[in-house]
């Protein structure tokens, strides 16, 4: 809670001497139409997400059951947990950052710089420096999400729509589904998957599929949003 107060802080600063702004700016406040499209958003992000682990199911037979060790604790916990990690990246790459950007260089230039910024990021949460493949892989979506997520603030001046965006992918890979071997998840493999053979199509559709529709759909639900002029 500290990190977000301090960010929140350093932001206003950074606002304040140099643009004359308030935090006002980052667009926190849940208007109407900010909420319809921020529940738009998370709800299509969550359930791309999801679809990644249905093709994994019906592709390669992984079988997943809910941990037996989750608690409310945990599970509010590690909600919390999420939430505070995807706000901390937004303050960081779509924030005040992003908004003295686009005053200074333009929506096209602050997009592109706020998005290799935030694949940059990824490399170093990774750690996959040294491992070009991996780098390449990272960078690839991560760049492309920080076009998508740039583009949302860009367009909407509000952070909760790419909150929204990234936080619905996040918490389906990170906690619902074990993407990763660390820390608490909803469910779990409950049993190690049989080994099958499948056809590159097939591979290629269950690696790729999900991450370039989080990008496309969310892409056209944010162009339905009004543009909002530089506050």
């Amino acid at each position: 809670m500290l990190q977000l107060i301090g960010l929140l802080a350093v932001s206003w600063l950074l606002l304040r001497f140099l643009e004359k702004k308030d935090l006002a700016v980052l667009g926190l406040t849940p208007t109407v139409q900010r909420s319809k499209y921020f529940l738009w958003l998370l709800i299509t992000s969550a359930v791309v997400s999801v679809s990644a682990y249905l093709l994994r199911m019906y592709f390669v037979k992984e079988v997943y059951a809910l941990a037996p060790s989750l608690t409310l604790n945990s599970v509010l916990q590690e909600s919390w947990y999420q939430v505070r990690t995807v706000l901390t990246e937004e303050l960081l790459c779509r924030g005040a950052l992003l908004y003295i950007l686009i005053r200074r260089i333009g929506r096209r230039n602050a997009v592109v710089v706020s998005s290799v910024l935030f694949a940059l990021l990824h490399w170093m949460n990774a750690g996959v420096f040294g491992n070009l493949t991996q780098m390449i892989v990272v960078f690839s979506f991560t760049f492309t999400m920080g076009l998508l997520l740039a583009y949302a603030y860009a367009r909407t001046f509000s952070i909760l729509l790419p909150f929204a965006i990234h936080f619905g992918w996040n918490y389906v890979q990170n906690f619902v589904f074990p993407d990763s071997a660390s820390g608490q998840h909803l469910f779990m493999l409950a049993a190690p998957p049989p080994e099958v053979t499948i056809s590159y199509l097939a591979f290629y559709t269950m690696l790729m599929a999900p991450k370039l529709a989080v990008l496309v759909v969310n892409y056209f639900l944010v162009r339905r949003f009004p543009p909002v002029h530089t506050p």
